[in-house]
Parts: structure tokens; sequence; C-alpha cells
């Protein structure tokens, strides 16, 4: 089992520093940093990371082919990996329809969008120059002029379709799930387009919080669990047995807290159950035995992401100590 952690850059450059190299010195092996317009540049912020730490790979998680193109993507990526010494891996994904959909960009076919960017960023990491004629992307002889070295591409994805996707052409996929029934579910799309013999990660992109004090590490995950079921679709709560009542008070409360600032009436409409099925929250030893059931069902590295814990520098040592220890040693 491999071990990630996920930073958004919506803090100082220098708080974020801070955190990466923790948890570099916590065991941590790859650190994934989101990409929205309206943080910190990504590739900003992973050069510093890059100078920063010396062992852990360092991504993009996620880029999209919709509001940037993949051969700055490319060019971006591998920046990053030169400044690196070979540590970068690039996650790309479809974005989020709403995010881009503020900023004027229009979300359409995401399959054959996804699949022509990856085809383009590897082939221009191939060092050849490039002449692709796609539907959404057309290069006539395009060429880097610096070696950008291997960079594995990982594929965020959640519907089958997209699962499958990532298996053919990917070398790992990034899913956000908590939940072992989740990838029992996804195993089945991903084994469809997985080559046989192919060495592939399975990623738990999951939203954690870890604390020697359950009830503060499952209190800690209960906003962002709330997001999270305000954006899910019907199908996991089918798959889960979550009433359409529940899932509609935490939607009425998100939508009140954004007006009135009752972020507690939020917290009071999460239910226990979604913590335990949308996030891997508690003890040490709660997390321990999450993470080995997300084992037993293929997968092969978990992300520490929002909200990681109540305290955030003490929950990436603990998590260090008591998780990234017992299952990689």
């Amino acid at each position: 089992m491999k071990f990630g952690v996920e930073f958004v850059p919506n803090v100082k450059y220098y708080e974020l520093e801070y955190y990466a190299k923790l948890a570099e010195d916590s065991g941590f092996g790859y650190c994934w940093i989101t990409d929205h317009y309206n943080n910190r540049n990504v590739y900003a912020m992973l050069t510093l990371l890059a100078l920063k730490t010396q062992k852990m790979r360092i991504g993009a998680g996620v880029a999209n082919p919709y509001h940037t193109h993949p051969a700055v993507v490319a060019s971006a990526i591998a920046t990053i990996n030169e400044v690196s010494g070979g540590r970068a891996v690039l996650g790309i994904a479809a974005g989020d329809k709403v995010t881009l959909e503020r900023i004027g960009v229009k979300w359409e076919k995401p399959l054959s969008r996804i699949r022509e960017a990856v085809e383009v960023i590897r082939a221009l990491h191939a060092g050849k120059s490039v002449s692709y004629d796609g539907k959404f992307f057309k290069l006539s002889g395009a060429k880097l002029d610096f070696n950008a070295g291997s960079i594995p591409i990982y594929i965020g994805a959640q519907g089958p379709k997209m699962l499958k996707l990532a298996a053919e052409i990917g070398d790992g996929v990034l899913i956000n799930a908590s939940h072992p029934k989740d990838f029992e579910v996804a195993r089945k799309s991903i084994d469809e387009g997985l080559q046989k013999g192919k060495d592939f990660d399975v990623v738990a992109y999951a939203s954690l919080s870890i604390d020697r004090d359950g009830g503060k590490a499952r209190n800690a995950a209960k906003i962002v669990v709330a997001f999270i079921v305000a954006g899910s679709p019907d199908v996991i709560f089918e798959r889960h047995g979550i009433s359409s009542e529940d899932v509609e008070k935490v939607r009425t409360s998100l939508n009140n807290a954004f007006a009135t600032g009752n972020w507690k009436a939020v917290n009071e409409a999460v239910t226990d159950e979604m913590v335990d099925i949308f996030s891997i929250s508690g003890t040490p030893e709660d997390v321990i035995e999450r993470i080995e059931k997300l084992k037993k069902v293929g997968v092969t590295q978990v992300v520490a992401g929002s909200p990681i814990g109540p305290n955030k520098a003490k929950s990436i040592k603990l998590m260090g100590k008591e998780i990234v220890t017992r299952f990689t040693n």
C-alpha cells in the first residue's frame, strides 16, 4: 500500500511547503495539489514543493483539458519533473462542470476529450514532433524543446466508462471514494479496460480525518462530507441505502449556510452513516480497519484528502506514525 496526501493551495505558499515537507518526513510517498483557477496556481506551487522536498512524488491532482491545452499541461508537468529530479506525476480529469461554466468554458464529451489529451501529452513527452488531428485538439509539428522524462499519468474517474478508459490509457486511476463497496463496483469497470499484467495504481482519493479522539476526527470531517453528499449522484445513495430525505437535509443546510453562515446546522444534518460512507475518519485503529478493507478490494494507494484531521499538522504526524509505517514496513 502506498500513501499520498492532497493539499488545496488556498493557503500561503509557506504553509503549503510546511505541510508537504511534514508529510514527506512522515513517510508519505505522494503529494497531490489541486488545480482550480480560484486557488494559487498548481504549477507554481509544485515548483516550490519540488525544491522543498527530496523524495516523494509530486503532481497535479487534477489538471483538466478544458481550460488548459494539453500541450501546456505537458510542458508544465515536464518542467516540474525536471526541477524535482524526476519525481513528477500527472493527474488529469474532465474537471468540475459547475466551476468550468463559471468561467465560460463549455463542458462536453469528457471521455473523448480526456483520451485525446492523454494521447497528446504522451506524444509530446516522448520527445518527437507531434502532428495530431483530433476532434478537440489539433497539432502540426508540435514538439517540446527539452527532455520531459518519464511521467506517470493518473486519470480521475467515477463513472464506469471513464474508469474503463483510465485502465486502458492511464498508469493509475484517482477515485473520489472512501468505502470498499464503491471500489468493488469500480473494480469491475477497471478490469474491463485493464490489459493483463499491466502495473496499475488504484487510488482511493479520500476524505480522511484522523485523531486519537475519534469523535473529534469524525466531527472535523462533517463539512467535507456534506459537500461530497451534495455533489454525489443518486446511484451512490441507492448503493449505500441513504434516504433521499437525509440527502435533501444536507443540501438544504449547505445552501442556507452560504446565505446565513450557519455551518453548525450543516454538521447536524450530516449523519454518522454519511461520515462512515464518504470518509475515512476516526482513531488510528478505525483508519487501519478501513484501509485493510480497501486493500482487499484492490486499492493500492490511499490519498489523505481534506480535512486530514482536526489539527492538520498533528494528524499528518499521527498518520505517518500509526498508519503509513504499519502498511509500508
